[in-house]
C-alpha cells in the first residue's frame, strides 16, 4: 500500500486523434485464441491482405490499433465484485472503442507491435520462467531456521522484559509463509501480535482503512496507557520506539549470530532486522521484518461489508468464517494525512490472506496430493516477477508501485474466475495473461479497490504518474512477449 516519480512525464506530447468508432472499428477486432485469454486491450490482428491492397494504392498500411477491454470487476463507486458466473469462459470479441498501443518515453508515434496470441512456445518460456523462480529446498531449509531461531530469541527477551509486551504472540505473514516467494529466501515479514480485548475506533479519513484507537473504559491493558496521547488516542509511534529499543538491545544477546536494526524509515510498520546468514557462499544477509500488530476481539468494521468477495470462489461459510476472526491493525501512518501524528493505525488481513493463499481452491482437493493441480500461484509468481524486475530496472518511476498491489488485483482476479476448471495448469499463459490484463486495466483506470476495504482505492492521485508508466512499460513487454521475464540476474 504503499520517490517521486513521473513529474512532466507527458511535457511535449501531442494530443493524439479519437480512434474511429463503428464497423470501421468492429473491424480491427480480433478473436481471442481462446476461451479464457485476452491480449493487453484484446489487441487487433493485422489483416495481411489489407496491408498489400494498400501498398498497390500507393500509400503505406495504416498500423495496427489495439483496443482495450476492461474486465468486468468492481464498480467505480467501490462496490462489491460482481461474482462471475460458474463456468463462463470471457467474451472473445472487445469492444469497438480503440486505444493506440502505448509507446516508450522519447519514442516516436509509431506503430508498436500488437500482442501475439498464446502459442505452445509461450507457454513453455513461462515454465522456464517459473522453473527459474523455484526455490532450493535446502536454501529455503537453512534460512528459515536461521530466522525461526533469532525471532524466537527476540520474542523471549520481549516477554520477559515484562510491562505491555508481556503477551506478545508471534506470527508468520507474506509471500514465504503463502509459499508464493520468488527469487531467495532472503525477505520475511514477522508479526508480533498484542492481544487486546477492545478498541475504540475513530475513522482517520474516508478509506475505511486507517483509524485511530481509543481504549475503552477500565481496560484491562494498563500497560499500554502509558502510549495514549493528550488526545487519549494510541500512539503507533511511540510503541513502536519503544518496542524497538527492546529489539536493539535483544538482539546483542544472541550467541553466534550476527543481527543489526536497520535505521528507522519514517511511516513504516516495520523494525527491519539484517540477520548474516554464513551458510551460503557467498555469505549473504537476510532481512526480516518485525510488524507490531494489535488483535483485538471484536468485530470487523462497517468499511469492510462489502469486501472479501468470495462466495463463488471459496463459499459463504469460508467468507463468514473469515469474517469472525479478530481484528488485527498494524502500526502504519496515512500518507494522506497532511500532518503526520503517529498515532495512525491501518487494517491489517495478512492473516486471512495467508489462509486464502494456502486454501485457495474451489474444490477442497485443489492442488493436494491426491488432487489436480491449478495455475493460480503460478500466475501470481509471474506477476510478482514481472513487477519484480520492471521495479529494478525503473527504481525511481515505480518506487510508489507495490507488491501488494498485484496480489490485491490478483485476489479480484480469483472471484472473477472462481472454478478450479478456470486455472487449468495446462493453461498457465492464458491464466497470467488474463491476470495481467486486469492488473493493466486497474493502471489504466488509477482504480485497484483494496480486497477487503472496497472503498479504498489502492492506486489514488498520488500515484497516477506511477501507474501510467507502469502500464506503458507492461504493453511493451507484452508486445515483446515479456524479454524483462527471460533476463538472467
Amino acid at each position: 500500500m504503499d520517490g517521486a516519480g513521473g513529474r512532466g512525464e507527458r511535457g511535449g506530447r501531442r494530443a493524439r486523434p479519437a480512434a474511429p468508432r463503428g464497423r470501421g472499428a468492429a473491424r480491427a477486432v480480433a478473436r481471442s485464441p481462446s476461451p479464457g485469454c485476452r491480449s493487453p486491450g484484446g489487441a487487433a490482428t493485422p489483416q495481411p491482405g489489407r496491408k498489400g491492397a494498400a501498398a498497390r494504392r500507393g500509400r503505406p498500411a495504416r498500423p495496427a490499433s489495439t483496443v482495450r477491454s476492461p474486465p468486468a470487476g468492481p464498480a467505480a463507486n467501490g462496490g462489491r465484485l460482481p461474482p462471475a458466473p460458474r463456468g463462463r469462459a470471457p467474451p472473445t470479441r472487445a469492444p469497438a472503442a480503440q486505444r493506440r498501443a502505448a509507446v516508450p518515453d522519447g519514442a516516436a508515434a509509431a506503430a508498436v507491435a500488437v500482442p501475439r496470441s498464446p502459442s505452445a512456445a509461450g507457454a513453455l518460456r513461462l515454465r522456464e520462467v517459473l522453473a527459474r523462480l523455484t526455490l532450493d529446498r535446502q536454501d529455503v531449509s537453512e534460512a528459515s531456521r536461521l530466522v525461526n531461531r533469532v525471532t524466537l530469541k527476540l520474542t523471549e527477551a520481549i516477554r520477559s522484559h515484562g510491562g505491555p509486551f508481556s503477551s506478545m504472540e508471534q506470527l508468520g505473514a507474506g509471500s514465504y509463509y503463502e509459499h508464493v516467494k520468488i527469487s531467495e529466501p532472503n525477505e520475511f515479514d514477522i508479526m508480533l501480535v498484542i492481544p487486546i480485548e477492545r478498541l475504540q475506533l475513530e475513522p482517520s479519513d474516508d478509506t475505511g482503512a486507517f483509524y485511530y484507537l481509543k481504549f475503552k473504559r477500565n481496560p484491562k491493558e494498563k500497560g499500554l496507557t502509558k502510549f495514549v496521547d493528550e488526545d487519549e488516542t494510541l500512539s503507533a509511534s511511540k510503541m513502536l520506539d519503544a518496542l524497538r529499543e527492546i529489539i536493539k538491545q535483544a538482539v546483542k544477546s544472541i550467541p553466534d549470530v550476527a543481527v543489526t536494526v536497520k535505521r528507522k524509515k519514517p511511516g513504516s510498520p516495520a523494525i527491519t532486522l539484517l540477520i548474516s546468514n554464513p551458510s551460503t557462499e557467498p555469505p549473504s544477509v537476510i532481512s526480516v521484518d518485525i510488524i507490531l500488530t494489535l488483535k483485538v476481539n471484536q468485530s470487523w468494521p462497517s468499511s469492510t461489508e462489502d469486501g472479501l468477495r468470495i462466495e463463488q470462489w471459496l463459499g459463504r461459510k469460508v467468507r463468514r468464517h473469515y469474517r469472525l476472526q479478530p481484528l488485527y491493525l498494524v502500526a502504519k501512518q496515512n500518507r494522506r494525512e497532511k500532518v503526520q501524528r503517529g498515532n495512525c493505525w491501518r487494517l491489517s488481513f495478512s492473516h486471512v490472506e495467508k489462509a486464502t493463499m494456502n486454501n485457495h481452491g474451489n474444490t477442497k482437493t485443489c492442488c493436494e496430493s491426491d488432487g489436480v493441480k491449478c495455475c493460480r500461484k503460478a500466475s501470481l509468481k509471474l506477476l510478482k516477477f514481472l513487477l519484480e524486475k520492471l521495479k529494478l530496472k525503473y527504481p525511481e518511476r515505480l518506487e510508489k508501485i507495490s507488491s501488494y498491489y498485484v496480489k490485491t488485483s490478483f485476489f479480484h482476479s480469483c472471484a472473477r474466475w472462481p472454478n478450479d476448471t478456470d486455472w487449468p495448469v495446462a493453461g498457465l499463459e492464458h491464466c497470467f495473461q488474463r491476470s495481467l490484463l486486469d492488473f493493466l486495466d486497474g493502471l489504466q483506470r488509477s482504480y485497484l479497490p483494496h480486497f477487503f476495504v472496497p472503498q479504498y482505492n489502492l492506486l489514488g492521485p498520488e500515484d497516477k504518474a506511477s501507474s501510467e508508466f507502469l502500464s506503458r512499460q507492461i504493453l511493451l513487454e507484452w508486445n515483446n512477449l515479456f524479454p524483462v521475464l527471460q533476463e538472467r540476474s
